[in-house]
């Protein structure tokens, strides 16, 4: 079974609650899936919580098959962008997920270094039959 690496925005109840929904949706399709806001960002008063938090991401990408990026809002969030670059960096495949309509105009649908790391769908289907066409591979 595949591990997907879900990076995405979890600040808002909105987007936690939206990532859960998706990680449960990877999980029907048959992944294992990393999701931060529960897998890492658990840790309460330690002094070391930002250094612990860290560290477990970047063990869960170095874990993965597969970074699945929500890339919603006006912009791609800072650490969204950074977990996509070094999924890239380490020749993972790196699928992103865009349901926000707005777009760059000419320049495109989110930034051009972001756009050019990965494969941008626009619906969770059209993520999920990306998703399955990787699973035997």
């Amino acid at each position: 079974m595949k591990t997907v690496y879900l990076a995405a925005p979890l600040f808002r109840e909105a987007e936690c609650d939206f990532n859960r929904k998706l990680r449960n949706e990877l999980i029907s399709a048959g992944f294992d899936v990393f999701l931060p806001q529960e897998d890492s960002n658990n840790i309460k008063d330690n002094k070391d919580r930002q250094k612990i938090i860290f560290n477990k991401n970047l063990k869960g990408i170095e874990n993965s098959d597969i970074l699945v990026a929500v890339l919603d809002g006006a912009d791609v969030d800072s650490g969204t962008a950074w977990e996509i670059g070094f999924a890239f960096s380490k020749g993972k495949p790196v699928l992103g997920l865009r349901t926000d309509f707005r777009t760059l105009g000419i320049e495109g649908t989110v930034n051009l270094m972001i756009e050019r790391s990965l494969v941008l769908c626009s619906s969770v289907s059209e993520l999920l039959n990306h998703l399955k066409s990787m699973q035997s591979t």
